[in-house]
């Protein structure tokens, strides 16, 4: 098994956990608990930027991250290697929280910054930061990938995530849906960050890369 098979699957037990909870009552003890909500997390709940980023409640929202998993996953995996690539996911998902909090807290201070940042007493939970985390680190690897945007419209890599991060954004501001968009920012910032170090030091390898994919 993979070991984004292995985290697809942690994320999938994870959330029948939560239904079961759900189911019994619990729900809101997992939520406080366990989502990431930025004024819990400075009031001592560290662990949530971890916690949070294996949980779902809506199916929709497991099944879109988790089929978007498998295919930029396993090819990450690929290309980088099993152990590189788990700390890799890790650390954007947990990068991603801490953007997730920090723009929180920010926006307190700003005009309109709850709308623009998100709420600092709004929970979020999701693998959405990790996943911008592999797509930033493509965008900068392999930047002419051919790539399905909601798995129907055809762009180049670099592009694709481009639409995904700011028009999303975009859409969720204007619409006033809940997306934890500085999330999707913090780990696509990890992404690309390191897609340029691995583009410097395996300079070659990648250009062979772009030959075959781009």
């Amino acid at each position: 098994m993979s070991m984004t098979d292995t985290l697809i699957f942690i994320n999938v037990l994870v959330f029948f956990i939560i239904l079961i909870a759900a189911l019994s009552g619990f729900l809101e003890f997992v939520i406080n608990y366990f989502a990431l909500n930025p004024s819990s997390f400075f009031q001592g709940y560290i662990w949530t930027p971890l916690t949070s980023m294996f949980m779902h409640v809506l199916f929709l929202h497991l099944f879109v991250n988790m089929i978007s998993m498998f295919f930029i996953g396993n090819f990450v995996e690929r290309l980088i290697g099993r152990k590189r690539y788990l700390w890799f996911y890790m650390i954007s998902g947990i990068v991603a929280s801490l953007f997730f909090v920090g723009f929180a807290y920010l926006g307190l201070f700003v005009s309109g910054g709850e709308a623009l940042f998100g709420g600092f007493d709004m929970p979020a939970i999701g693998a959405s930061g990790a996943l911008f985390g592999l797509g930033g680190l493509l965008a900068v690897l392999i930047p002419r990938l051919k790539v399905l945007i909601f798995f129907i419209i055809p762009m180049p890599m670099w592009l694709a995530m481009t639409v995904l991060m700011f028009g999303l954004w975009i859409f969720s501001v204007t619409a006033g849906l809940p997306v934890g968009n500085t999330a999707h920012f913090g780990g696509l910032l990890v992404g690309v960050a390191y897609g340029f170090y691995l583009r410097k030091r395996y300079s070659r390898k990648i250009k062979m890369l772009n030959k075959m994919f781009g």
